[in-house]
C-alpha cells in the first residue's frame, strides 16, 4: 500500500488518542446518539469540508454531499437525508453551502457532452437560463462567481419546496433555511443572507403541500 493510504490509518490512531487525552469518555458518548442542529449540504469538492470550515465537532453537523450541492427532489438521496434530518433529527438549521471556484459550476457553463454528468449539471443549467441577462452581462470570472450564488439560492427553494420542511415549520417554526458561499480564496464563509420567509410567501400558491398557510407564525398569533 502508499504511503498516503497508510498515513491515514496513523492519523486516526492520533486523533483517536488526542479525543481520549481530551475526554475520556469521548468515544462513549459519541456512540450513543446525535443531536445534530444544522443540516449540511455541500459541495463534494475535497478542499470544501463541512466540519472544519464550520469549526465543529463530531455529532454537531448532519452532512451531505454531491457535485455543486444540488437538491433535486428526484434525487433519492439528498430527499432522503433532508426527510431524516427534518422529520427525525430535527434540525433547527438547514444550511446550502457553494463554494467559489467550483468546478461543477464552470462545467455547466461550458458546451461540452460531459456524459452521464449531462443530467445532473443540467440542474445548474436551468439555474443559468433562469438567470441568463444577468449573467451574461458579467465578465467571465463574476460571472462564474454570481451562479455560484445564484445556484445555491436555487437549491434553497428547492429545499423549501419539500413537504417535510414546510410541515415541520408551520408547526415549529424550525428549520430555518440558509445558503452559504465558502470563499476558498479568504477562507470565509459568506452569508448570502436568503430571506427564508420571503421564499415561503412567494412560491406559496404553486408548491404548498400542507394546504395551510406556511407562515402560520406563532409570533403573529
Amino acid at each position: 500500500m502508499s504511503q498516503s493510504y497508510e498515513a491515514i490509518f496513523e492519523n486516526n490512531r492520533k486523533w483517536v488518542e488526542a479525543k481520549i487525552t481530551k475526554d475520556p469518555r469521548f468515544f462513549e458518548e459519541l456512540a450513543k446518539t446525535q443531536h445534530p442542529d444544522y443540516l449540511y449540504i455541500g459541495c463534494s469538492d475535497s478542499r470544501v469540508t463541512a466540519e472544519e470550515l464550520m469549526g465543529t465537532e463530531p455529532g454537531e453537523v448532519f452532512v451531505t454531499r454531491n457535485i455543486a450541492n444540488v437538491v433535486n427532489t428526484l434525487d433519492m438521496s439528498s430527499t432522503a437525508v433532508i426527510q431524516y434530518a427534518v422529520e427525525h433529527l430535527k434540525v433547527k438549521h438547514i444550511i446550502v453551502c457553494g463554494h467559489y471556484n467550483c468546478g461543477g459550476v464552470k462545467a455547466a457553463m461550458t458546451p461540452e457532452d460531459l456524459g452521464l454528468l449531462n443530467p445532473w449539471l443540467r440542474n445548474i443549467r436551468d439555474v443559468y437560463r433562469t438567470h441568463q441577462a444577468e449573467l451574461d452581462a458579467i465578465d467571465d470570472d463574476k460571472r462564474y462567481d454570481r451562479l455560484v450564488e445564484l445556484n445555491v439560492q436555487e437549491q434553497c427553494i428547492n429545499v423549501v419546496k419539500m413537504a417535510c420542511v414546510q410541515e415541520r415549520y408551520i408547526l415549529e417554526e424550525y428549520p430555518i433555511v440558509h445558503g452559504w458561499v465558502f470563499d476558498l480564496r479568504t477562507g470565509k464563509i459568506i452569508d448570502l443572507e436568503i430571506d427564508f420567509e420571503k421564499i415561503l410567501k412567494d412560491i406559496q400558491k404553486i408548491y404548498n403541500l400542507t394546504g395551510s398557510d406556511w407562515v402560520m407564525s406563532k409570533k403573529t398569533k
